[in-house]
């Protein structure tokens, strides 16, 4: 049976009327069960003796298992929580053996988080960082990079280190074929799923990444400061950044924490951060995550499909420039301007409008979710269009 066509949620967050929101890519609004979800984990902090250990254990495990399901994960506890990107990459730059002339691979401007460990890891064991940039062409520049990318990994190559939907204009990067040539050549792939996981289908079985870090702030609709890493087998029996005593064998045994452990929890959860029981933003998320389930993904990239369709070709035909759509999502798009536009007085009229959107290099992002309509991506067309000299 096909699932029915999502419609507008906007009823669910809490956005004013005369906002228009196209900005998830820079953060989400909280959805009003997961408002609800943190105001209870804070009143639970007020009263600690409630706390108990399904609020220490249980509560993280629900995570882990909601999240799983979401990206096509058999094992839940190959799943982490962590506050960061950077800490997740923290932690595949310190289990990288890499040696001298070694090659790590990025795509030119990913956001810094997926770039300073490489930049730091590469200068200390004397392996070359190399950074693909975009081809300089208006037509099939999504291709076109990818095709770079793919050029550029062989026997050198140690690490590419890339995101599923680059942050500041949404070009999708092809991590399936990118997967095969970096197996063939023996080299991991790690991905920052923080702009794609929640509004683009991700299956861990079919891209099979060595490691995936993912923000919840963004299209998962959670906090800030708690972030979801997956980390397959080519990283069991590492080494953390850090010993916490939750992730030691035996830990939930309160009155037995004095038996110091040699062994770890199975699987990835040697890597979690300490403090990972957070009990204000574990059931924001949880919460969060839920709605989604409930959802589907697929079904959310399938009415944000619908909603930009019109939109997206009337840009077109002013002027705009838009990459092909097998190249980018529906969730996530940068548009790009010519001279014949005001930039300036685009920037005034959105404000005006109270349109929100971000800048971000030669792009204006477009981020819509569920709380948009078709009606909210004309409005921003008929703006832009305004402005056209």
């Amino acid at each position: 049976m096909t699932p029915q066509l999502l419609s507008c949620q906007k009823s669910l967050f809490s956005l004013p009327e005369g906002v228009t929101y196209l900005n998830c890519a820079y953060m989400a609004p909280l959805l009003k069960s997961a408002e609800a979800a943190g105001i209870e984990g804070l009143q639970l902090k007020r009263a600690p003796y409630h706390i108990n250990l399904y609020h220490f254990f249980d509560q993280v495990q629900e995570i882990r298992k909601t999240y799983a399901n979401l990206i096509g994960v058999q094992n839940e506890n190959r799943i982490v929580t962590m506050p960061s990107v950077s800490y997740g990459m923290g932690v595949v730059a310190k289990n990288l053996d890499l040696k001298k002339g070694d090659k790590v691979i990025v795509a030119a401007e990913q956001f810094p988080s997926n770039v300073y460990p490489w930049m730091n890891l590469t200068k200390e064991k004397d392996a070359e960082l190399l950074t693909i940039w975009p081809p300089e062409t208006k037509e099939n520049r999504g291709e076109k990079w990818n095709e770079k990318l793919l050029d550029a990994i062989d026997e050198k190559t140690r690490l590419l280190a890339v995101s599923h939907t680059h942050w500041a204009d949404g070009t999708v990067f092809n991590l399936k074929a990118l997967r095969e040539k970096t197996k063939e050549v023996g080299a991991l792939l790690v991905g920052d799923g923080t702009q794609s996981v929640g509004a683009l289908p991700f299956n861990v079985e079919e891209y099979r990444p060595d490691a995936l870090i993912c923000s919840s702030y963004k299209w998962l609709l959670g906090p800030y400061a708690l972030t979801l890493g997956y980390f397959g087998e080519a990283f069991d029996g590492g080494k953390p950044i850090e010993e916490a005593w939750i992730n030691r064998f035996d830990s939930d045994n309160f009155a037995g924490l004095v038996n110091y452990q040699d062994n770890y929890q199975e699987a990835a959860l040697r890597y979690e951060a300490g403090g990972r029981s957070n009990f204000i933003l574990i059931p924001i998320l949880q919460a969060a995550l839920q709605q989604i389930t409930q959802w589907g993904i697929p079904q959310i990239n399938k009415y944000l499909a619908k909603i930009t369709e019109e939109p997206l070709q009337k840009m077109r035909e002013i002027g705009c420039q838009i990459e092909k759509a097998n190249f980018i999502s529906p969730h996530l798009f940068g548009i790009r301007l010519s001279q014949d536009f005001n930039l300036e007085k685009l920037k005034e009229r959105l404000t005006e409008e109270k349109i929100y959107v971000s800048f971000r290099g030669s792009a204006i992002r477009v981020s819509p979710y569920l709380y948009n309509d078709k009606d909210d991506l004309l409005k921003l067309t008929d703006v832009i269009s305004s402005v056209k000299k």
